[in-house]
């Protein structure tokens, strides 16, 4: 397993880590991923551990908190083996401070959330979603104070703007407070995004990506083709009203390309897909989700080899959409792209 810096720190992660979602499986969005059980959770962490997966990502709002009650049940006397990542903000319940980044919110979710987990600190904390009714000095203090109380180690956001992303950075600097250093984004072959504002703030700040959904909700999973229906068996009728949009022409277009890789490489669909992301500028690790053995067997043989430049070069033409204003200028135009090379 080859292991990166997160970002502008000392943290050292795999290249992969393991998405707890399936854990627990409450709930009409957490069930269709997966049901996952202590029994088979523990089974599922032990094959990531002997592969080198060592960091694990999960949320409070996963399953109603059962993700975390289930990993941590998973992880039970070899806490010092392995990473958490966990996530916090996102509504837990109906009550007034269920939600949100304030002081109040983040302290007691991060109690909660140890008791949860069998732990007493969490590696890498993110804010699952951008607090726009709590002013960004009030959540960076109280997460600085978390770190500094020995209860969190880094801190991270999840789905943020650009903007947000650094105010959050240049008041922790001000301050002197500890700053974000991970990002935790939607990235994938069908979900390019990133690349236009997220991903050279990154590369600016120090700020590593944690990727969510690299086989774009399920898409790229090898079992979606043209003019085929989708299997009986997809997740995605269950789930794809809650994952972003792709149009469904590009999303052939992209999967003609990763079966002819396929084909030429003698790897698997998302092993193609997953290898590609793990070359991309910013990118610390890609979080895959497994809900069998089978499943995370495979996804950990998108490591230890490469696509050729010739390759990926067909992945990214078939993948490439247009970007909108203001980004598009730099995109395309010779006077734009002179005074800002692309990072990709």
């Amino acid at each position: 397993m080859e292991y990166r810096s997160l970002g502008r720190s000392g943290l050292k992660v795999p290249a992969l880590t393991f998405g707890a979602g399936t854990f627990g499986g409450k709930g009409p969005l957490f069930s269709a991923w997966g049901q996952t059980d202590a029994a088979e959770a523990r089974r599922l962490v032990d094959i990531c551990l002997e592969a080198g997966v060592t960091m694990f990502d999960t949320a409070d709002v996963y399953s109603d908190g059962q993700s975390e009650e289930v990993l941590g049940a998973a992880i039970r006397g070899r806490r010092d083996q392995l990473l958490i990542s966990t996530k916090t903000g996102l509504p837990t319940g109906e009550g007034p401070h269920d939600a949100g980044a304030s002081r109040h919110r983040l302290t007691t979710a991060v109690e909660a959330q140890l008791r949860r987990l069998g732990t007493d600190h969490i590696d890498l904390l993110q804010i699952h979603a951008f607090d726009a009714a709590t002013p960004i000095e009030e959540t960076a203090a109280a997460l600085d104070d978390l770190v500094r109380a020995g209860k969190v180690r880094y801190l991270g956001a999840s789905s943020y703007a650009g903007w947000q992303l650094m105010k959050w950075a240049a008041v922790a600097d001000r301050r002197s407070w500890t700053r974000p250093v991970a990002h935790q984004v939607y990235y994938s072959l069908v979900g390019r995004d990133y690349e236009w504002e997220l991903m050279p703030l990154a590369l600016e700040e120090g700020v590593g990506a944690v990727v969510w959904s690299p086989l774009g909700w399920g898409r790229l999973t090898g079992k979606i083709r043209r003019g085929q229906p989708i299997p009986e068996d997809s997740r995605l009728h269950e789930t794809a009203q809650w994952g972003p949009p792709v149009d469904d022409e590009k999303l052939y277009e992209v999967v003609d390309v990763l079966d002819a890789l396929a084909a030429e490489t003698g790897r698997s669909v998302p092993q193609v897909a997953l290898n590609w992301l793990l070359r991309r500028p910013s990118v610390a690790t890609v979080v895959i989700g497994a809900r069998n053995e089978a499943q995370v067997r495979d996804n950990l043989g998108a490591v230890g080899w490469s696509l050729t430049d010739e390759q990926v070069g067909r992945l990214d033409t078939a993948s490439a959409t247009t970007p909108p204003f203001p980004y598009y200028p730099y995109w395309r135009e010779g006077d734009f792209r002179r005074l800002n090379p692309p990072a990709v």
